[in-house]
């Protein structure tokens, strides 16, 4: 955008020396022979870059709230829609893909995450600065691809142990980076699921890498966009807690106040306090 500025009479035309970055229309490509259509901001200042995948029968549009909130907290993000969904074109829509098996065609939306992290690296984000949000479906998607993208962080909102036969838990039990699952109060089945999947990420990631955020009466999308995405938006810059050290014991040597009786140094709480049962 130009701007028009006038001194003593002459007029002087200054365009800005930074512009912000814009959305663009690109096409992935999956290893399968999927096109998908994707939206992409890049980031600013080297930023995380956010790969939103979305639920069944949704598409990248169903992200336009949070992708705003993204984009002004200057991270960027590439929305995708996956196949059979949006304008991603291929071998059919999604109303004829079969629901069960392991290598059905929702478990080969992996490759459509695979897709989207392969672009990025392309476009030269490393690895350690993307991360995989997904929502219902696309947060099924986002677990299973987790490890074998290895991305660092992974975002699941209403994640379930098994959507159309993509299941979660088995690809939990391998990775070890930040996650955040969210889940709503209100869908009791959803709730207990949930918590399961984070027990499961607790035991693989370890302490202080798993951030869990109850809703109460929306699930997916929705949750996201009503209750979720300014505490989404503060996981994704400070994705852990800080380890916490153990506290030190007390050097033997320090005198301890007791007050008028005689204990011995020690450096256990036990020998500070004094038995009430003295020596009668």
């Amino acid at each position: 955008m130009l701007r028009i500025y006038t001194f003593f009479g002459v007029l002087f035309l200054i365009s800005p020396l930074w512009a912000a970055p814009k959305v663009e229309a690109v096409t992935l490509t999956t290893k399968d022979g999927w096109s998908l259509a994707a939206s992409y901001l890049p980031s600013q200042s080297q930023n995380k870059t956010v790969v939103l995948l979305h639920d069944l029968n949704k598409k990248k549009e169903d992200f336009s709230s949070f992708s705003s909130d993204l984009s002004k907290a200057g991270f960027g993000y590439l929305a995708v829609d996956l196949r059979g969904h949006g304008k991603s074109t291929g071998r059919g829509t999604v109303s004829g893909f079969e629901k069960e098996g392991v290598d059905n065609p929702f478990n080969k939306m992996a490759y459509d995450a695979e897709a989207a992290v392969s672009f990025l690296k392309h476009k030269g984000v490393p690895t350690e600065q993307i991360v995989l949000l997904g929502a219902g479906l696309g947060a099924q998607i986002a677990a299973k691809s987790a490890v074998l993208t290895n991305v660092n962080m992974v975002a699941l909102i209403s994640p379930s142990a098994n959507i159309r036969d993509v299941l979660v838990i088995p690809s939990l039990r391998l990775y070890k980076g930040d996650i955040l699952i969210a889940a709503s109060s209100d869908d009791r089945k959803g709730f207990l699921e949930a918590s399961v999947i984070r027990n499961v990420a607790f035991l693989s990631s370890g302490e202080g890498k798993v951030t869990f955020l109850t809703a109460y009466d929306l699930t997916s999308h929705e949750m996201l966009d009503k209750y979720l995405r300014s505490s989404v938006v503060q996981w994704l810059k400070t994705p852990h807690r800080p380890d916490v050290l153990p506290d030190r014991p007390l050097p033997v040597d320090i005198p301890t106040d007791t007050e008028g009786i005689p204990v011995e140094k020690s450096a256990t709480e036990q020998a500070l306090v004094p038995s009430m049962l003295g020596d009668f």
